[in-house]
């Protein structure tokens, strides 16, 4: 069993709207396309997504078969957050003090985990040796990486993530 982590594709960025309802860009389907043309996803696998739009119209792309819509598997919380150049730097720092927010309103990154880590958990007990692809969003699951590994998050990898991209876990490693 492997786990494949999708990160959802290009969204169309609004911001007078949390990112939590951002759909994707039609500009970026070719590239969703292509990744479901790939060898990078498996056949056969039970197929799961976060309840924000960008992440299921993915998963909409990416299969004809069904996927489960599960709500702990949305992204980390931000509210309506200005998408300036100093984004990137305040993700990182919500990485160095997971218990606090890094930005008034955020969720802090335990929230996350703590919602995150026993909704997969669960999934992937319930399908046992098949695999799994969840289709969802970047810091989550570069959390969740680092938490079925024993790992760090790997911070260098989050910050060239592509829209869409694939992080892999082997099931050795849960």
């Amino acid at each position: 069993m492997t786990l494949y982590l999708v990160r959802h594709g290009l969204p169309v960025i609004d911001p007078n709207r949390p990112a939590a309802e951002w759909e994707l860009d039609p500009a970026g389907f070719d590239d969703i396309w292509a990744l479901r043309e790939s060898d990078r996803l498996p056949q056969r696998a039970a197929w799961f997504s976060s309840p924000e739009p960008k992440a299921q119209q993915t998963a909409q792309l990416l299969t004809d078969g069904e996927t489960g819509v599960i709500e702990e598997l949305r992204e980390h919380e931000r509210g309506v957050t200005a998408w300036t150049e100093d984004f990137q730097e305040r993700v990182l720092a919500a990485f160095a003090h997971p218990d606090t927010g890094a930005v008034p309103g955020w969720e802090p990154l335990a929230a996350l985990r703590e919602r995150l880590v026993p909704a997969v958990i669960g999934i992937l007990d319930v399908h046992g040796e098949d695999d799994v692809v969840m289709v969802g969003h970047g810091t989550a699951w570069t959390l969740l990486v680092a938490e079925l590994t024993g790992r760090e998050p790997d911070l260098v990898r989050w910050r060239s993530l592509g829209m869409p991209d694939v992080l892999t876990v082997a099931s050795a490693l849960r």
